[in-house]
């Protein structure tokens, strides 16, 4: 498994004069990734691109090494999609769909049977397996759409809204199996406008707006003004004027200090600041915000 699973270079798409993804550069890396931002931001069109579904107008995309356009068939025998809106044969069984799905994907009649029914374990349906689909109820239909969307064992899979329509207790069942997914190392993008289930998921997120890029990088000690909370046992002013020197902005009360940096990562700041003054710590902690804050920050910066 490569350790970008994603990239793209100038990556645009136009349904005629509607520009739907503006000049996208990503490099996305194995595990866990959110692809997030409001209805219309331009994800499905992104995961479309992806898999080949659709050509982009300008600049190139590849999903585990392979070009989005000219390996197309080879990345889908690798990947795995839930898509968002209605996909499943009302008429079929769990069992038999399952079967279905894993045959198209390759596998021989008996080792499909096999994965069928481990991957309906996996989802919590084993005992509904021979159940018509169209008997299911919502939060069933998603974890069968999540079953044939990874019964082919693939590197990576593409959620789209995979919690859409699921009360609480189905859209917890949801998240505990996208997390379980890394596992089993399979990478998952989880498209979502629903910030906290990216929280709750992954470890990387890519935010869009309108088609363009707002921020990309990893959940947690990401945002551009990180800031932590210090609190020295020994005199804090030397600390204080290495934090300033290094680029900081500080507020100190007493023996606590509150710093703050726009660019870079500000643990490391501080740690440098307080080994090269020989000072020492009683306390440190960060303050980053969620991710809600976070899409707000970017999104006012644009």
């Amino acid at each position: 498994m490569v350790e970008t699973s994603i990239t793209t270079s100038g990556l645009g798409h136009a349904y005629g004069s509607v520009v739907a993804l503006h000049s996208l550069d990503l490099a996305v890396p194995s595990g866990r990734t959110g692809l997030v931002g409001a209805n219309g931001a331009g994800k499905t069109t992104l995961i479309k691109i992806l898999l080949g579904i659709l050509a982009p107008t300008t600049g190139t995309a590849t999903v585990l090494g392979m070009d989005s356009k000219r390996e197309t068939i080879d990345i889908r025998s690798v990947v795995g999609y839930m898509p968002e809106g209605p996909c499943l044969p009302l008429e079929q069984t769990a069992a038999d769909f399952l079967v279905y799905a894993a045959g198209t994907a390759g596998l021989p009649k008996r080792a499909a049977r096999q994965r069928a029914s481990d991957v309906l374990t996996l989802v919590g349906l084993h005992e509904e397996r021979f159940r018509y689909l169209g008997d299911f109820s919502t939060g069933m239909k998603q974890r069968a759409k999540l079953a044939q969307a990874i019964v082919h064992d693939p590197e990576l899979v593409f959620l789209d809204e995979p919690t859409s329509g699921l009360d609480p207790s189905g859209r917890e069942e949801m998240l505990d199996l996208i997390t379980r997914l890394g596992s089993y190392g399979i990478d998952v993008v989880v498209s979502s406008h629903v910030l906290r289930d990216i929280e709750r998921t992954c470890d990387w997120v890519v935010m869009l707006d309108k088609g363009t890029l707002l921020h990309e990088g990893p959940i947690g000690g990401s945002r551009s003004d990180g800031t932590v909370h210090l609190e020295l046992i020994s005199d804090p002013k030397p600390v204080e004027s290495a934090l300033l020197q290094g680029g900081a902005t500080v507020t100190m009360q007493g023996r606590l200090l509150e710093v703050t940096v726009e660019h870079g990562d500000v643990f490391e700041l501080v740690r440098d600041a307080v080994v090269h003054t020989g000072s020492s710590i009683r306390t440190l902690d960060s303050s980053s915000g969620s991710l809600e804050e976070m899409f707000l920050h970017h999104g006012a910066t644009q």
